[in-house]
């Protein structure tokens, strides 16, 4: 009776907060898919050159909103990329700039507001630089100007919205419902996962190779989950993890913007050179900063 009464418990628990992880993605997800819409069925070829014209302003914008708590933003650039209504490097920028929980967990643990900036202004800086160079690369190869995609995102869920009889919130609310679907289950399977595992695994996983904790941070980092970052923070707080290997799992935390990014690009292969390509940077940075001796 009492081991019923505990999985009630902890599935109830588990229930809970996998709902809250997915609704405030709603918002942001509905209010992409509307501007998406509009871009297809009303702007046309103008819209589409327009955003080519300011694609190389992306960077900046992107490491800037990338900021904010949370991973709304991410989860609404990993949709608006797989449309291409944003560049590649306008993508890494928000993912890189973004940390999910990074900024509640140091508000309550009081870190000083100096150094929360100097962290903050870091990954902008990185998220934008990497962003720009990421452009830079696709320009040189010429494969920055793809056209948008937004009409495959349509066809790949069946949803009919371009058969002329479905309005603009009416095919922007399926393709949110679908993905918001698609994530809950995600987030439920994972948060299950954590629930029996314990966040304390990741910790330990982390205390317990402090050579390769830049490598093991940013691993950790790509978990699709804000445990990853609340991890992260807290064992930075408490002075587990260098400035590197936080750098690093910080900068690959971008929540279920991955897993947005799964369901809304369906090319597998260039899901998995985006990851692959997201934590080399992690890492990469993670060891300039140690071997530099920066701390903040």
């Amino acid at each position: 009776m009492h081991g019923m009464e505990e999985f009630l418990h902890i599935s109830g628990h588990v229930l809970a907060h996998s709902v809250t992880d997915t609704l405030y993605l709603i918002p942001f997800l509905l209010v992409t898919y509307v501007a998406m819409e509009w871009l297809e069925h009303k702007a046309g070829g103008k819209a589409e050159g327009a955003i080519r014209r300011a694609g190389a302003a992306g960077p900046i914008v992107g490491s800037v909103v990338g900021v904010v708590p949370q991973c709304g933003f991410s989860a609404a650039a990993a949709t608006l990329w797989a449309g291409r209504v944003i560049t590649l490097g306008t993508l890494f920028a928000v993912l890189l700039s973004t940390s999910d929980e990074m900024l509640p967990i140091f508000i309550a643990e009081q870190v000083p507001a100096d150094v929360v900036l100097k962290i903050v202004g870091a990954k902008i800086i990185i998220g934008m630089t990497m962003g720009f160079i990421v452009d830079a690369g696709l320009r040189i190869m010429r494969r920055i100007d793809a056209p948008l995609h937004i009409h495959e995102l349509c066809e790949q869920e069946r949803c009919h919205c371009h058969d002329g009889g479905g309005s603009v919130l009416k095919s922007a609310v399926r393709h949110t419902l679908q993905v918001t679907l698609f994530v809950f289950v995600v987030t439920l399977v994972l948060n299950g996962a954590l629930e029996v595992v314990g966040e304390d695994a990741l910790a330990e996983l982390l205390r317990a190779n402090p050579v390769l904790s830049v490598f093991g941070s940013a691993l950790v980092g790509l978990v699709p989950n804000c445990a990853a970052s609340v991890v992260i923070a807290q064992l930075y707080v408490e002075g587990v993890l260098g400035t590197g290997a936080m750098l690093a799992g910080l900068l690959v935390s971008a929540g279920v913007g991955l897993l947005v990014l799964v369901r809304t690009n369906r090319r597998v292969k260039e899901n998995a050179a985006i990851v692959v390509a997201l934590y080399a940077m992690g890492v990469g940075w993670g060891l300039l900063a140690d071997a530099f001796g920066i701390v903040f």
